[in-house]
């Protein structure tokens, strides 16, 4: 790893960050976050003339440590110029117009009042409230568990947290609040009932308090009661019947969110359809043990002795969600209905991806929950970046562009491979790549314990670039391709 990683993953992003204080000319804590959010582009940004000097008095120095001096040299060096970011970040979600794509999902993130103004404050776009229900809920203590890289940020996530424990009464008097303060803000609120009495008279009760739709919570993982949160989502005729009851309640619009706990997530989203729903959004926790306390030998989190299974999310599921986000943006039967994405969401390239791929905006938790709202600045940042320099004006201009390159498995060519090239200028001579390719690729790398170089045996090797995923010095890259013929299996090598 790059030295300026290390520095940077040295910092923990502190509140009020006491190296503010340092510099006179420039923030250094805005800096390294912008690059921890792999904003690279946006932290040169920030740089400005006689970025070095410093307060003379302030007495501060970083209490991670963190070579800042080195860190500001490093980001003035990237080949980047500012200019103006002249491109619209709007888009639409079931008819209603969101100054950007970017929204709480529903969860702790926005489950009170003060919280959801400080992210709209902060420049979020709107708010899905934690979920809302007619039962009373009692939370356990504690209630998550992580995975953590070796920086100490979180891998995944797993919780086993259930809904508001607010009455519907306090719910709905923080909505007309919100709508009322902040009326261009997006309000939406997220409800589950247990049967389709309650169904309808929920979705009629938080019309009243002025919100702009309603999310159908088909997909928790974590409820007592059976027959609610994923226990719906589960079963089509159930979401058809529950949707249905939401509409009678409301002609608001309606969002039914999806549980990734199923082999396919097209069925159920078609029933909701159906039901009446206008937007899907995809996709709520995956239910989950993540690690076992190896003192008590009990799976965390440890709640008196017992656990229960609970919904994983963070990094770790963002390729399930980006996988049903695709599915259902390519179905026939669902091209007319507005997908949120939801799953794994860090940075703006992250949230891109579930754009490109269908969706018309995303919501996020996890992130929130590790770093706070004030991510928000790099999302919003690195997306007018990315569309600037790609010459997209408004956002519907790149929205699903990616969903057609994927097909079906039957569909992917299998008749060129791609050989692996060695760049022998970043080559540290490690043999990561010949370790890998003699005991799970194909025996196509030779090493000189001398030289300490690969080589490429072109007979044997298939073009997996397995070699080029465990480097860890990015030596590797794409040179050449060898077109084999598909009745005599003989091959030419063309460069690319």
């Amino acid at each position: 790893m790059e030295r300026l990683d290390l520095e940077i993953h040295k910092c923990s992003l502190c509140y009020d960050a006491p190296c503010k204080k340092i510099y006179k000319n420039v923030d250094p804590e805005r800096i390294i976050r912008a690059l921890r959010f792999d904003n690279l582009k946006g932290a040169k940004s920030f740089i400005s003339d006689n970025y070095l000097a410093k307060n003379d008095d302030s007495g501060v120095k970083c209490p991670c440590n963190v070579d800042i001096d080195y860190v500001l040299k490093r980001v003035a060096k990237l080949p980047y110029k500012k200019e103006q970011l002249n491109v619209d970040i709007t888009t639409t979600f079931c008819g209603l117009k969101l100054k950007n794509p970017f929204l709480l999902s529903s969860s702790v993130v926005g489950s009170t009042y003060d919280m959801c103004k400080r992210a709209l404050q902060a420049g979020w776009a709107g708010v899905v409230f934690k979920t809302m229900c007619p039962f009373d809920i009692h939370e356990s203590s504690p209630r998550f568990s992580t995975l953590k890289n070796w920086d100490n940020s979180f891998a995944g996530f797993k919780n086993i947290e259930q809904l508001s424990i607010h009455t519907l009464e306090e719910d709905c008097n923080i909505l007309k609040r919100l709508k009322k303060e902040f009326p261009s803000r997006i309000i939406i609120a997220s409800i589950m009932g247990r049967n389709e009495e309650e169904w309808e008279s929920v979705a009629r009760i938080v019309t009243e308090s002025g919100c702009d739709a309603i999310e159908l919570n088909f997909s928790c993982p974590n409820m007592e009661e059976k027959g609610t949160g994923s226990d719906i989502g589960q079963e089509p005729e159930v979401v058809k019947k529950y949707t249905m009851a939401a509409r009678r309640g409301t002609s608001l619009p309606l969002i039914a969110k999806m549980t990734p706990n199923i082999t396919d997530i097209r069925i159920p989203a078609r029933a909701a359809k159906e039901g009446g729903a206008n937007g899907i959004s995809a996709i709520n926790t995956i239910k989950s043990i993540t690690n076992i306390d190896f003192d008590t030998l009990v799976p965390e989190p440890n709640v008196n002795g017992k656990t229960a299974i609970g919904g994983y999310s963070g990094k770790a599921v963002k390729p399930i969600a980006l996988r049903f986000v695709t599915e259902l943006a390519n179905d026939s039967m669902l091209n007319d209905i507005d997908i949120s994405g939801i799953g794994g969401i860090y940075t703006y390239k992250d949230a891109i991806e579930f754009l490109l791929l269908g969706a018309t905006n995303v919501q996020l938790t996890t992130a929130i929950m590790e770093y706070g709202y004030r991510i928000i600045d790099d999302l919003i940042l690195g997306l007018k970046i990315f569309m600037k320099e790609n010459n997209f004006h408004k956002v519907s201009d790149f929205v699903g562009i990616s969903k057609k390159c994927v097909v079906d498995t039957s569909k992917v060519e299998r008749d060129t491979i791609l050989f692996p090239k060695f760049n022998y200028d970043k080559c540290v001579g490690c043999g990561r790549c010949f370790i890998s390719c003699q005991d799970g690729g194909h025996s196509a790398i030779k090493f000189g314990t001398v030289t300490r170089k690969p080589q490429l045996d072109g007979s044997k090797c298939v073009g997996c670039h397995l070699c080029k995923q465990v480097c860890p010095n990015k030596a590797i890259s794409v040179v050449e391709k060898r077109i084999i013929n598909k009745n005599t299996r003989n091959y030419e090598v063309n460069p690319i």
